[in-house]
């Protein structure tokens, strides 16, 4: 009679591997027949994992998609709404773990087949979806377990959820059932990178294709529209089938979600849920139906429009939901390429970019035979109260009328490059560096 496997062989001689399309059928059967939620579906992109104990199965895993909105997720990697639509796909959801009951008496046998999957699950998913994961979230019923093998594998528990679940596309229902929310970097600091203006290039370069789904709620998005609704609608003729305001606040919204061009703005609305399409002010069609303008839509709206206004209304209405965008600003000019003048000078627009969004919120055109010095006050003054927000700018406004703007009038403070051809200040900025006794 052979000997019973000590829990130390066991974990030494499991292992995990991904399942084979010839198993999925046998392997969704026995989590529905032996897991608690009774249900295999899962959501989007999805991974499955089996680990073996001498060719015997001891534990099936699933990743899925993440979770839409989650707040101790939100808090706990600080990105904003639109990093949130742009990256949500380098979160994933650890959507079943069973380990089978006939199993259940090696206490440590849970968390050693968790561990192994963490450790190929970035590799396996760019093999399977073709760009990596960062980071990987569960939700564990605390009435039924503990997450012991979540914390022994370096998982966070960051707070309860709400207790609702997804009842379709549209709608949350609550089932009085909160869980706690675990979540876990897949690599040293992801969620700075999440919340990066900018993705490193190996991972900027799936960032259009992994955008999830709208990431603003119904009464934020009809906010936005009615700051629309005072345009006059240039296009004529009847049978139009979407309103101005609607198709405007549709390329809004697309644009905070890092489309650009006519037809990303329509691939980027056609995921958004019946109830956001009514919010953002969209007619039902002759079966009830909301549905998002073409792209030949977007081209007819886009082109009879003050882009200068469209975009000072996208950064007002962002303000708004984003108050951080203000706390620090980069002011810079930029030459318009084929926009000459009636004397053949380009135009040339000053503007004020938040640098945790990467947007630019404001801009005022440079007047002829003028420069940025002027304009920096007037870009200023157009943006709300800047009180505490820290503005960079380059050398050219490395100056006290810039400087007193900035900290006297507006109550902000300001980060001036300083070049070596600006002889007197470098000089004095270098004796009162060495000295460290700037003033205040």
């Amino acid at each position: 009679m052979p000997q019973p496997l000590s829990e130390t062989d066991v974990l030494q001689r499991v292992t995990l591997r991904l399942v084979g399309d010839d198993e999925r059928e046998i392997f969704d059967r026995t989590l529905e027949d032996k897991h608690y939620l009774a249900s295999a579906r899962l959501a989007g992109q999805t991974l499955r994992y089996v680990a073996e104990l001498d060719g015997q199965w001891v534990a099936l895993l699933t990743f899925s998609a993440a979770a839409l909105h989650l707040k101790g997720r939100e808090q706990w990697i600080r990105w904003t709404p639109r990093q949130r639509a742009r990256r949500l796909g380098l979160v994933v959801n650890n959507s079943r773990f069973l380990v089978l009951p006939e199993r259940q008496r090696y206490p440590n046998l849970a968390s050693r087949v968790l561990g192994l999957a963490l450790r190929r699950l970035s590799g396996d998913w760019q093999a399977r979806w073709h760009h990596p994961v960062l980071v990987v979230e569960s939700f564990v019923d605390e009435t039924r377990a503990r997450g012991t093998c979540y914390r022994a594998c370096g998982f966070e528990a960051v707070g309860l959820t709400e207790g609702c679940r997804r009842a379709s596309r549209d709608f949350y229902q609550e089932h009085g059932q909160p869980k706690q929310l675990y979540l876990r970097e897949l690599r040293p600091g992801a969620r700075a990178l999440l919340r990066r203006g900018r993705l490193p290039s190996e991972l900027a370069e799936h960032e259009e294709k992994i955008a999830g789904p709208c990431p603003f709620r119904a009464g934020e998005l009809g906010s936005l529209l009615e700051r629309f609704r005072v345009l006059r609608d240039a296009r004529s003729g009847h049978g139009l089938r979407h309103r101005q305001p609607f198709a405007l606040a549709c390329a809004a919204v697309a644009t905070l979600m890092g489309s650009s061009g006519y037809q990303a703005f329509e691939d980027t609305c056609r995921k958004f849920t019946q109830r956001q399409l009514r919010a953002l002010g969209c007619q039902q069609d002759k079966e009830g139906r909301y549905a998002a303008p073409s792209d030949s839509t977007f081209l007819r709206v886009l082109t009879r429009l003050d882009a200068a206004h469209f975009e000072s209304v996208i950064g007002a209405w962002l303000l708004e939901q984003e108050v951080s965008a203000l706390e620090r600003l980069a002011v810079d000019g930029k030459v318009l390429r084929g926009s000459g003048r009636s004397d053949g000078k380009p135009l040339q627009l000053f503007s004020a970019v938040s640098h945790r969004l990467r947007l630019t919120l404001a801009q005022v055109p440079i007047q002829e035979k003028s420069n940025e010095i002027p304009a920096l006050p007037l870009l200023l003054r157009s943006l709300p109260a800047l009180e505490g927000t820290l503005i960079t700018a380059d050398a050219m406004h490395c100056q006290q009328e810039s400087a007193l703007v900035i900290t006297q009038e507006l109550g902000g403070d300001y980060l001036f490059g300083l070049k070596g051809n600006q002889s007197g200040v470098l000089e004095r900025a270098e004796r009162l560096l060495a000295q460290q006794a700037f003033p205040p």
